[in-house]
């Protein structure tokens, strides 16, 4: 590695770290406003459904205090709880949400129709990021791998309810088919990383099919937030909530800032 490029990284040592600690937080924050808005629809029917809204809302606090506080006492173990902690949830939800409807009828119309059930593998992949950056150093390629990683897995879950969304209403807009198709291009994309050389040309097309992915979950939101104002509904809250859900597309912009969290990195370590 050339000697400007080693007081780059130097100097850069720690930074997407942090970032990613940042990042990490404001998923977990916001997922307390996505469960909530998700679960008032039944109105909590079932107490458990109250387990990841508190953890959510605890754990964001929580990690803000800890990991960007001067004391680094409790900072591994608060990875690994709460690291632990999330990727427990997120699977448990998992097959909470299956549990519903799909396991009693395996139908497809089942498989569409009911909670969405790869929703709570959010959690799980926030707790997989939260203690991995813990024992990885971000100077290193194993790092920005994981991160990519994690983030193709990310959006395979995003394909996954970009399908079944559209689904419902048999994609009647034919607009519908672009978060398809979009993110199905960036799942090949980080697919792609693990097999070919990081070549610098790639890594640009992979930056380019990211920041288009960036626009449409931004343009996805306002489609939503335009659908739910019209449709029929006694008040605002309950057209958001049994509407078309709104914050759904910012998966998009989401999971593409992860994914170029971690090819910065690699075009770093190049």
């Amino acid at each position: 590695m050339p000697k400007n490029s080693e007081k780059t990284l130097r100097n850069r040592n720690g930074l997407a770290a942090r970032l990613l600690d940042f990042f990490i937080i404001a998923n977990l924050a916001f997922l307390a406003l996505d469960v909530f808005l998700a679960h008032s629809v039944n109105a909590f029917a079932h107490p458990a459904e109250w387990i990841p809204f508190y953890f959510s809302l605890g754990a964001s606090v929580l990690l803000a205090l800890i990991l960007f506080g001067k004391k680094r006492r409790w900072r591994a173990w608060c990875r690994l709880g709460i690291g632990w902690g999330a990727i427990c949830i997120g699977i448990s939800g998992m097959f909470f949400h299956l549990g519903s409807e799909f396991f009693s009828d395996l139908t497809l119309k089942n498989l569409v129709y009911t909670a969405p059930f790869v929703a709570p593998l959010a959690f799980t992949g926030v707790g997989l990021l939260l203690i991995m950056n813990g024992m990885i150093h971000d100077t290193d390629l194993e790092w920005a791998q994981w991160v990519v990683f994690m983030a193709g897995f990310g959006w395979c879950g995003n394909f996954i309810l970009s399908v079944f969304d559209h689904a419902q209403n048999g994609f009647f807009n034919p607009s519908e088919w672009l978060p398809v198709f979009t993110s199905a291009i960036a799942v090949g994309c980080l697919a792609t990383l693990f097999f070919v050389p990081h070549q610098p040309t790639f890594l640009r097309f992979c930056t380019v099919v990211l920041g288009i992915n960036f626009i449409v979950g931004i343009a996805g939101f306002f489609f939503h937030l335009a659908v739910d104002l019209q449709a029929p509904g006694v008040t605002q809250i309950d057209k958001f909530l049994y509407g078309a859900p709104l914050f759904a597309p910012l998966l998009f912009p989401n999971l593409s800032l992860l994914a170029l969290l971690g090819i910065w990195k690699m075009s770093v370590r190049n």
